[in-house]
């Protein structure tokens, strides 16, 4: 791929992914909030949460970080602090989104696997808490990025640009922090969400063939069963979510411990495989931050009607208005 042609493709996906990504959320945001999805509330909240987290990924990673450096290379938005205040939001917001997954992954476990302790978890409640904690601790955990850089060049006494300074990667403390980072994420919740998965799936697959033994004894074979219903939409909307953070992320990660072993910290050009398998992990990876509202979509029936409702009223109103 030549630079002309990369660049232009960059130019155009992260306009139309910015442009998909933000009606999208604030759409999921605000169907979600009315609950009238037929959800429970502690699973809207949970929803909610993603969607406001992928928000927040699509304004920091693909507005001010990619449209901006493409379009507005010059900017006050590469002044070095204002840069480096762009990486922790970036790096909190990423992590945001991958663990809010992990925690709605973990309710549906409970809810699904643990019957005794559902009552007491899966509520709205514990689903703020969670929410509002991992908030909270993922900026925290990221502030020290911030520091990691420093001015490229200083212009007018002005600083300019994020350079990565040459002791982060020979300081014990750096070394330390970037290590534990990533064990964090991406791969404790990747994981999490395997294992969290693969458990609920022996679990649904002992459950179903007792339940549908007891309903043959019963002779209510020919019937629907609820329970068996129920649990089928939680699982679809489950697995369609984490499959599709599973799948996204996966040449992110691949590349991630390709250079973490090699030690590949810059590329030959942009003809460079390696930098071409970067720039696709990226690419995938802030794309799944507007495929859940396709998946609620695709999933909810309910969603779907409500989503077709707040299309119709904008023209509604309008034929309404032309009319008077």
């Amino acid at each position: 791929m030549h630079e002309t042609e990369s660049g232009l493709l960059y130019a155009i996906y992260y306009p139309v992914l910015a442009a998909v990504g933000i009606p999208a959320n604030i759409a999921a945001i605000m169907i979600l909030s009315r609950g009238k999805c037929g959800l429970s509330k502690c699973t809207t909240y949970y929803l909610v949460g993603m969607a406001a987290a992928d928000l927040l990924v699509v304004i920091t990673g693909v507005i001010l970080n990619r449209i901006v450096g493409i379009y507005f290379s010059a900017s006050y938005m590469s002044i070095t602090p204002v840069c480096s205040l762009q990486i922790v939001f970036i790096y909190a917001s990423r992590d945001i989104s991958i663990w809010l997954t992990v925690a709605f992954t973990f309710d549906r476990f409970v809810a699904i696997c643990c019957q005794k302790a559902k009552a007491k978890y899966c509520t709205k409640k514990t689903a703020a808490v969670v929410v509002w904690t991992v908030f909270v601790l993922s900026f925290l955990q990221n502030m020290p990025w911030y520091f990691k850089f420093e001015p490229l060049y200083i212009i007018d006494e002005m600083p300019w640009f994020c350079h990565t300074k040459p002791i982060f990667y020979s300081a014990p403390l750096w070394v330390i922090y970037s290590s534990f980072n990533c064990i964090v994420t991406p791969f404790i919740p990747f994981f999490l969400i395997l294992l969290l998965n693969g458990l609920t799936v022996r679990y649904i697959v002992v459950a179903n063939r007792a339940r549908r033994a007891l309903c043959r004894n019963k002779n209510l074979e020919n019937s629907k069963d609820p329970e068996l219903e129920n649990r089928k939409k939680s699982i679809v909307l489950l697995f369609t979510i984490s499959g599709s953070f599973i799948v996204l992320w996966m040449t992110f990660i691949v590349h991630f411990l390709y250079y973490r072993i090699t030690y590949t910290y810059s590329y030959m050009g942009y003809d460079d495989p390696i930098f071409i398998l970067e720039e696709v992990g990226y690419m995938l990876l802030l794309l799944s931050c507007c495929t859940n509202t396709c998946i609620y979509a695709a999933t909810q029936q309910k969603f779907r009607e409500e989503l077709k409702n707040s299309l119709k009223y904008p023209l509604t109103w309008i034929v309404q208005f032309l009319q008077c």
